[in-house]
C-alpha cells in the first residue's frame, strides 16, 4: 500500500482524511500513484495535473523522504521507502506571494 498525504483543499474536495492508502502496481512512480489516486477519487482529476497534458499544476509540489520530487520525471521510480509504504508521498499546495 502506498501512503499519500493530501493538502486540506484536496482532502475536503475528496472527502477523505489527510492520508489515503492506495494499491499501486509496479513500478511505483509519480504517474502511477497519481493515476491510482485519480481512479479512486475521480473528483481530483484535473486538480493535481492538467487534464490534457498530465503536467503537474503550477502550485502543486510533490515530496517524499524529505526530498522535493516536483521536477523529476513523472516516470522516475519513487524512493523504495515510498514503494514499501514506510514513508508517505506528499502532495503539497505551494504558496506564492510577496
Amino acid at each position: 500500500m502506498i501512503r499519500v498525504y493530501l493538502p486540506a483543499h484536496l482532502r475536503h474536495l475528496a472527502g477523505v482524511p489527510a492520508e489515503v492508502q492506495l494499491e499501486v502496481d509496479s513500478p511505483v512512480t509519480q504517474r502511477s500513484v497519481l493515476n491510482a489516486l485519480e481512479a479512486r477519487y475521480p473528483m481530483l482529476r484535473g486538480t493535481i495535473r492538467d487534464h490534457v497534458t498530465q503536467q503537474r499544476r503550477p502550485f502543486v509540489r510533490f515530496f517524499a523522504c524529505e526530498e522535493d520530487l516536483s521536477h523529476q520525471s513523472p516516470d522516475a521510480a519513487l524512493p523504495v521507502a515510498v514503494a514499501h509504504g514506510t514513508e508517505p508521498f506528499f502532495v503539497v499546495g505551494a504558496i506564492a506571494g510577496g
